[in-house]
């Protein structure tokens, strides 16, 4: 019998700061932000307590342009990902693991300056923007005529 394993993440959260995009040589972009998630929760005196985890999170492609172009500091997201561990060397030669969070899929929530609107489909393809709404009006009504004497069923 195969084991099963996975790999999957879900946050929710809010940006830390402006996500920054970089291209590979290649011409791939590579967007890189921090999310913030926080959990509340009362102590054995009923203080309420918090806690605030700061997550790296990393996406590719067309995802990581959306991403550089409509989010910024503050704003609320959904990230849909798997977690990766990077192991580097610093200037001063020492040896560094990153964990990561390799983005998705993006959904641009509420928050400070942003809409809801489903940004990225599955596998991180981008769809184009809503458009914000306009003044209201009636929905256009087109008239059509009535149907000849002679196509009336009865």
């Amino acid at each position: 019998m195969a084991q099963r394993s996975m790999n999957k993440v879900l946050l929710l959260g809010n940006l830390g700061k402006d996500p920054e995009v970089r291209y590979t040589a290649a011409g791939r972009a590579v967007a890189t932000f921090t999310l913030a998630t926080s959990q509340r929760w009362k102590d054995q005196e009923g203080n309420d307590q918090e806690r605030t985890e700061w997550h790296r999170i990393v996406a590719w492609g067309r995802l990581g342009e959306v991403c550089g172009e409509y989010l910024s500091k503050g704003k609320q997201v959904f990230i849909e990902g798997r977690i990766q561990t990077r192991d580097w060397e610093d200037q001063d030669g020492n040896k560094r693991t990153t964990v990561e969070i390799i983005a998705q899929d993006m959904i641009m929530l509420g928050g400070p300056g942003s809409q809801s609107d489903r940004e990225s489909g599955p596998r991180g393809e981008a769809r184009p923007p809503r458009q914000p709404p306009g003044p209201k009006r009636e929905p256009e009504r087109r008239y059509e005529p009535p149907p000849p004497e002679d196509d009336i069923p009865f």
